[in-house]
């Protein structure tokens, strides 16, 4: 399964963006993670089956969804703040866990990540 990851940019504090991610084929759950310059990977939120997990840091600012027709899961992030600033990826696996979503080696399949910006 290939990842395409697009939607990043620049963008003021307060503001909103949308990331995409479509995969070349089905998988069982799809999700972002983000890295920080200077910081390790984490979490941010994922999809699997119908339902989602979100970190606390994002939870009420960012919404994921998926279009199981197009194979495309969406990230829609709301009130941005600079600590937002990071190379986000798309992640997804078709054997992953309710348990360890959470955990980046849960995922076989990555993007090559997009990069945004949040302006204070």
């Amino acid at each position: 399964v290939q990842l395409q990851a697009s939607g990043g940019g620049l963008v003021q504090a307060g503001g909103s963006l949308r990331l995409s991610c479509a995969a070349s084929g089905r998988t069982n759950a799809m999700g972002w993670f983000r890295q920080a310059p200077g910081k390790e990977r984490e979490f941010v939120a994922v999809i699997k089956g119908g339902s989602t997990y979100y970190a606390d840091s994002v939870k009420g600012r960012i919404t994921i969804s998926r279009d199981n027709v197009k194979n495309t899961v969406y990230l829609q992030m709301n009130n941005l703040q600079p600590e937002d600033t990071a190379v986000y990826y798309c992640a997804a696996s078709n054997s992953v866990i309710t348990s360890a979503v959470r955990h980046s080696r849960s995922y076989a399949y990555w993007g090559q990540g997009t990069k945004f910006t949040v302006s204070s």
